[in-house]
């Protein structure tokens, strides 16, 4: 789910407290009962550090979220995101890294380096605090650690999934293409809708 940000979250990050400035707002959003559950978000950034998104992969229980990594990286490679940043909070408030949190920050970190989306950071956040990764040199570390290796399927998967992003891309191309013509023409944007199937905020950039 694409969280929807203000134009004062889209903000340049220089550290891990910037992330948390944004994210602490996105997680105060959601009501008391949601809060006791675990979230993981993923947040995209450009090449000079600019949020380009953030998107809600998955809710969990109030001690664990589970997701895959094609769920995590979809949305970045859609927007050629260059780096990633993944969140996760811990409604106990304990903002101690598990090694469940560890593990998958491992596997997303490597992930990211066959898919040349640079995981810079993973921070666990609270309503009131946060730890980040980087920070603590977990990250630093799991860069050289040689232990994980990503397995055969999850590379495939991976692969075709930026295929299927270039394919999807191509083809919204050629129908914005299609539709600058009949704006051209005069067509309204409801034709144009239904003609080229894009949606109507589309059209209007067209």
């Amino acid at each position: 789910m694409d969280v929807r940000l203000t134009a004062d979250q889209k903000i340049q990050v220089l550290n891990a407290h910037d992330v948390y400035s944004v994210m602490q707002q996105i997680l105060l959003r959601q009501h008391k009962i949601r809060r006791a559950q675990e979230h993981f978000w993923v947040v995209g950034l450009a090449t000079d550090n600019t949020i380009l998104f953030i998107e809600l992969i998955a809710i969990g229980a109030q001690n664990r979220v589970n997701v895959s990594p094609p769920d995590v990286f979809r949305m970045g490679i859609y927007k050629l995101a260059v780096k990633m940043i993944m969140v996760h909070n811990h409604p106990s408030g304990n903002l101690k890294p598990s090694n469940e949190d560890i593990d998958i920050t491992d596997r997303l970190l490597k992930i990211g380096k066959l898919i040349n989306i640079d995981v810079v950071d993973h921070l666990i956040i609270s309503e009131s605090g946060y730890t980040s990764f980087k920070n603590k040199g977990i990250i630093e570390k799991l860069r050289k650690n040689g232990l994980y290796e990503i397995q055969e399927r999850e590379s495939e998967a991976m692969k075709e999934l930026e295929l299927k992003f270039e394919k999807d891309k191509a083809e919204k191309k050629k129908a914005m293409e299609v539709a600058r013509k009949m704006k051209a023409k005069g067509y309204e944007n409801q034709t144009i809708r239904e003609l080229t199937g894009l949606y109507i905020r589309d059209i209007k950039k067209a």
